[in-house]
């Protein structure tokens, strides 16, 4: 890091990921979402907050015993430990941006 930044190629990151503390001590991570319809990941929760930036298409949200319908220039805030899952109920790509609020991704599994 120079200058008080650093620039990270997208490219870069392993299976589209960014975690804080791997590049500089940012106190946050990111996911890079571009699914198919259908996909998505199973139900998780985080010990904090994950936002969910929609860029393109719409997802279905299961968040704690909510379902919930979200679309391109929406945001989800899901609270720490809620229980969670989305699947690209589109037609079309799914593009959204994960951010979770910690430096290093923690992830309880509920599914699978």
């Amino acid at each position: 890091m120079t200058g008080g930044y650093r620039l990270v190629e997208r490219d870069q990151l392993a299976d589209s990921e960014l975690e804080g503390y791997q590049f500089g001590g940012a106190n946050v991570c990111l996911i890079f979402i571009d699914l198919e319809p259908g996909g998505g990941p199973l139900l998780h929760r985080h010990p904090y907050e994950e936002i969910f930036i929609i860029l393109e298409g719409q997802a279905t949200f299961t968040v704690g015993s909510e379902l919930l319908e979200a679309a391109a220039g929406q945001v989800l805030i899901v609270q720490p430990g809620v229980p969670h899952k989305f699947v690209n109920s589109g037609t079309a790509r799914l593009r959204q941006i994960d951010v979770h609020a910690n430096d290093r991704f923690i992830t309880e599994w509920l599914e699978g």
